[in-house]
């Protein structure tokens, strides 16, 4: 006879069951984020970034770009002060360098002497007759310019250059004035009129010498060659300023590339981009 103890009413005693709870395999115990949770959160943030980034870089720039405008509108002041206190007479632009050469053809008076990829300071900006009327020398140089000083070989040396900016060669300009007419009268300016007769332009990093943008009529034998290239880092294109006063951002049909100097037109965008330049110009006669 069994002697096993049985429960009242008759029912058998049975082992106790213990009900072990385990942790939550997807969560830490400190309930904070799994793996594949921040792999998700960090995926989510790679492609936000991916798609602001670009519209950032934008504004950025275009912030650059309006202080570029805010430093053209400067200059610009500065030149229509001197032709005021001059009788009439244009800044001069006779410091010109040989873009087959790159030296010295003229060491004239200029609204700004020197070799902007050689100087080292600010020296020559002072020397110009500009300098008297705005003495910030910030305003010769463009925010984008992100360009280094160079060496006589031409090795960057990784100082930023001074001056960004070249005046047209159809102001008050002695040299090669045979292929590119020029005014020396600020009363004279008429084909085009000063609201359409550009004196400041943004120059291309690559091309930059003096401080003279050369660039010769149509009809003329170096009618489709670009002396002087201007700048392509404002959104495709560049900042000049205008003989009334105003200023203008120019975007390029094609994008301005430094080869070689002299450098033909690349093809027929190219040469509507220059043909709008050389229409900002006194045409030859």
């Amino acid at each position: 006879m069994s002697t096993s103890w049985q429960w009242p009413g008759g029912l058998a005693s049975s082992p106790r069951r213990e009900v072990v709870k385990t942790p939550m395999r997807n969560r830490s115990a400190g309930g904070g984020f799994t793996l594949l949770e921040l792999l998700v959160v960090i995926g989510i943030i790679a492609v936000l970034a991916a798609l602001l980034l670009p519209a950032l870089n934008r504004s950025l720039e275009q912030g650059r770009s309006i202080a570029c405008i805010n430093n053209l509108r400067q200059l610009q002041t500065c030149w229509l002060v001197y032709a005021d206190d001059h009788e009439n007479t244009l800044p001069p632009n006779d410091y010109v360098y040989s873009v087959n050469t790159r030296t010295p053809v003229s060491k004239g008076v200029s609204w700004c002497p020197g070799n902007t990829r050689l100087d080292r300071n600010t020296d020559n900006i002072k020397l110009g007759v500009l300098y008297p009327y705005h003495t910030a020398v910030n305003i010769y140089r463009c925010p984008s310019d992100k360009s280094s000083v160079e060496d006589e070989n031409g090795n960057p040396i990784g100082l930023p250059r001074t001056r960004s900016y070249n005046m047209s060669a159809a102001v008050n300009c002695s040299i090669a004035s045979d292929i590119i007419p020029t005014y020396r009268k600020y009363n004279e300016i008429s084909q085009p009129t000063p609201d359409k007769f550009f004196v400041f332009i943004d120059t291309h990093e690559d091309s930059i010498l003096d401080s003279h943008f050369g660039l010769c009529q149509p009809n003329s034998y170096f009618g489709n060659v670009w002396f002087d290239i201007p700048a392509n880092r404002h959104n495709q294109g560049a900042n000049l300023s205008f003989a009334d006063g105003h200023v203008e951002h120019w975007r390029w049909a094609w994008p301005k590339v430094y080869n070689l100097m002299p450098q033909p037109v690349a093809n027929a965008q190219d040469l509507r981009d220059m043909r709008r330049l050389q229409a900002a110009m006194k045409p030859s006669n």
